[in-house]
């Protein structure tokens, strides 16, 4: 399968994921026994975050003696990449597997591929994000930002992580620098977690959902009453300007996530 226009399904046992190629590589939908995890709508799914994640400051950056504009689609700020609002190719599908690319380009300042990776089984989801230069070294980031449902029917998840850290946010929603103990939510917050993010949702009685990552931070946005965003990723927001990581020719970024699901109960999905 080549055209960026089909949905891509795949399905292990009783779990269904449907990626839209030309709605930026977005998870539309993951169903474990019939139910629906994600949340459907205006904001919806899963989508992917690169070349950058979360805020970036004034949308301005800096490479070397560059500084670059990219467009305020969240004034004051540039949020969360180009490669969500952008059509990808499928390069390959099966059963339960599927690989996708999107090149880079305006208007992100340098050329380069974005490929992103879907492997299901019946208790697992693994995502992977690559990022690539065609020339140029630049600072770049990847992550994700899931939309998981507050409530599946059998109440309001839990939320369970012991981050190392909590990066202060300012006004601006832009970490200070400052880290400091995690505070109670609920949050739009970037976490630190040098031994790898875990963060778990459990929906009482019915489902145990668990976000793991060798990435060292996640976002967590709780604040909606409909979802829960459990955001893993390669640096904190504004990263490309406080923690920039350079994509050179012979050092791509690589970032993975698995999410790993157990049912609960006697009425389990």
């Amino acid at each position: 399968m080549s055209s960026s226009e089909e949905n891509v399904r795949l399905a292990s046992s009783d779990v269904e994921l449907t990626v839209n190629p030309k709605a930026g590589c977005r998870i539309e939908s993951l169903t474990v026994g019939g139910v629906e995890l994600l949340r459907q709508g205006e904001r919806y799914g899963s989508f992917p975050m690169a070349p950058w994640c979360g805020r970036t400051e004034n949308g301005r950056f800096r490479n070397g003696g560059e500084v670059h504009q990219l467009p305020l689609n969240a004034a004051p700020h540039a949020i969360h990449g180009t490669v969500r609002d952008l059509p990808w190719r499928t390069a390959r599908s099966g059963p339960a597997e599927a690989a996708f690319t999107r090149e880079l380009g305006e208007p992100w300042p340098y050329g380069g591929r974005v490929t992103q990776l879907f492997e299901l089984a019946a208790d697992s989801l693994t995502l992977t994000l690559g990022v690539e230069t065609h020339g140029d070294s630049f600072p770049a980031q990847a992550g994700w930002h899931p939309w998981f449902r507050r409530d599946l029917g059998s109440g309001a998840a839990e939320i369970a992580f012991e981050p190392q850290w909590q990066e202060e946010r300012g006004e601006d929603h832009l970490p200070t620098g400052r880290r400091i103990p995690p505070l109670p939510g609920p949050w739009d917050d970037c976490f630190g977690m040098p031994d790898g993010v875990a963060v778990t949702l459990t929906w009482p009685g019915l489902l145990e959902l668990t976000v793991t990552s060798r990435a060292e931070w996640v976002v967590i946005y709780d604040e909606q009453t409909e979802a829960i965003c459990v955001e893993p990723q390669s640096g904190p927001p504004n990263g490309l300007n406080t923690l920039p990581r350079l994509v050179t020719p012979i050092d791509p970024l690589e970032i993975s996530t698995t999410w790993s699901w157990r049912r609960l109960g006697n009425d389990r999905p």
